[in-house]
């Protein structure tokens, strides 16, 4: 196979089609960008997991007069009762540390956390319940500390702050599933780009085709820079799409959210390294399939 007139062939058929050549690396682009960044997101979910799951503690908010309890507010004796039941050899094996948090403390930790919010004018000490907050050894164990204390006298609720922490990320995950969608459609208006600018190419060369193929060019001959083309326009959308995917997390989540949410491990350059090989083999292997069916099904007919 002539490698030279092969490659002479597919140059000229992007100078040839250069406007669609251009709209095939901007589709291209646009589309692989979001995959990439719905990947990161991914990633980015992960890390919060595994770092936020780990530190999710169990509270477990003692009555007030106001909350309708059986027995009232809690009483110190039912402060002590649960104290002792976490003490327990029972329950301590699952604990790796606890605190008791008084009404006082309570309310300059709601003061601080609200600064600056109205609703921090109209709460009193009296308000905020006193609490235990558990941190544990197995955070996926806090059922053992729910169903053992929810009963228990003077006890309003236990809860585990990681259902908390799933609302927000089923919410980040519907954000990442929804670049994923759009990322799937852009993919299908490249492929169907590329299949488009392929057999206008092949249009546009039939004369030379015919030739080609009066003189015994194999298929496969004749295939080969059209598919080229296809790779050539998708491997420079892909290479921007890896450059954006890269710049996005140097400059602004490394360079700006980084220094501004310091309690969050964002992902880093290193993820968005992973991620650009992952692009590139998208956009080569679209461009094939989608150049090679093109201009399959224009010799056939």
């Amino acid at each position: 196979m002539r490698f030279g007139l092969i490659w002479s062939e597919a140059a000229n058929g992007l100078r040839r089609n250069v406007s669609m050549v251009i709209s095939v690396i901007l589709v291209t682009f646009i589309s692989l960008t979001f995959v990439g960044a719905a990947v990161l997101l991914q990633m980015q979910i992960g890390q919060m997991k595994n770092y936020w799951y780990d530190r999710a503690q169990v509270a477990v908010y003692m009555c007030l007069e106001t909350d309708g309890c059986p027995g009232g507010a809690a009483s110190e004796q039912s402060i002590a009762a649960v104290k002792k039941q976490l003490e327990s050899p029972e329950l301590s094996p699952y604990i790796q540390k606890y605190y008791f948090q008084d009404q006082k403390q309570g309310y300059e930790q709601f003061k601080q956390q609200f600064k600056g919010n109205q609703i921090a004018d109209f709460v009193t000490p009296q308000m905020i319940p006193q609490a235990f907050w558990i941190n544990l050894k197995d955070p996926s164990q806090s059922a053992v500390l729910t169903e053992t204390l929810s009963g228990a006298a003077g006890v309003q609720s236990v809860v585990d702050q990681r259902s908390y922490l799933d609302q927000i990320f089923s919410i980040l995950n519907a954000a990442s599933f929804t670049a994923i969608g759009i990322a799937a459609l852009m993919l299908v208006a490249a492929a169907l780009l590329i299949a488009t600018t392929i057999r206008l190419s092949a249009f546009s060369r039939r004369r030379e085709l015919g030739i080609m193929r009066l003189v015994g060019a194999s298929n496969r001959f004749i295939q080969t820079p059209f598919i080229l083309e296809g790779v050539f326009a998708a491997l420079i959308g892909s290479i921007l799409a890896a450059g954006a995917v890269y710049s996005i997390v140097h400059f602004f989540i490394r360079g700006y959210l980084a220094d501004k949410i310091q309690s969050i491990n964002f992902v880093s350059e290193s993820d968005a390294l992973v991620v650009a090989p992952i692009l590139l083999l998208v956009g080569i292997i679209l461009a094939a399939i989608s150049a090679n069916f093109a201009i399959s099904r224009y010799l056939k007919v």
